[in-house]
């Protein structure tokens, strides 16, 4: 059986917003989820198939900061799971194997603020994974939205002065926000978490 990831998740605070915006923001969640094969049910949850597991740390970064740009109140809670998966994958619903009971867990263990949990059937990854998740969290439940903007730029693969021109602000400006968003952190976590992943065999 393949090792996949799966990304299990909802949206915060979805109804604060007006039924257009969060109409648009699934819309804008589900372009950035554009490749994998993912599903939203009862409107604001979803699941995520990630056949490439060193990439489900960056999407589900993506999927954070896309939340962000909206306000302070809004945010998309996730965890990962990463394990075998049973094929073929026909049905996200009906899907089983490893990944996807690793990511239901966890996503039922977040409580209170966290909003943010990666899990393996490795207990010595985990202990390294969770402190990954523990810091991103950290990160991105204090970005503001003009620096959720411009990490969700980067995230993209897209370069500071790229951002720069989409974003209509000056490249300083660009720059000073990632500053403030902690963007060599978050490219430091995303790096250990391949790291960590790879240590321990897991894919």
């Amino acid at each position: 059986m393949p090792v996949a990831a799966v990304i299990t998740g909802d949206i915060v605070n979805s109804m604060l917003l007006a039924p257009k915006l969060e109409k648009k923001m699934i819309t804008q969640l589900g372009v950035l989820l554009k490749g994998h094969k993912f599903e939203f049910y009862r409107g604001d949850s979803f699941q995520v198939y990630v056949k490439n597991p060193y990439e489900a740390l960056e999407l589900l970064f993506r999927l954070r900061a896309q939340a962000r740009c909206y306000s302070l109140d809004h945010d998309v809670r996730g965890s990962i799971g990463i394990g075998k998966i049973n094929m073929p994958l026909r049905d996200l619903r009906t899907a089983t194997g490893e990944a996807f009971v690793l990511s239901g867990r966890a996503f039922d263990k977040l409580s209170g603020d966290q909003r943010m949990q990666i899990q393996c059937a490795n207990k010595q990854a985990n202990a390294a994974l969770r402190v990954i998740a523990y810091y991103g969290d950290f990160i991105f439940k204090r970005l503001t939205s003009k620096q959720a903007e411009v990490v969700l730029e980067l995230l993209k693969q897209n370069t500071q002065i790229k951002a720069a021109k989409k974003l209509r602000k000056s490249q300083a400006t660009i720059s000073k926000h990632l500053q403030a968003a902690a963007w060599s952190e978050i490219q430091k976590l995303i790096a250990e978490y391949k790291h960590v992943i790879t240590q321990f065999k897991i894919v």
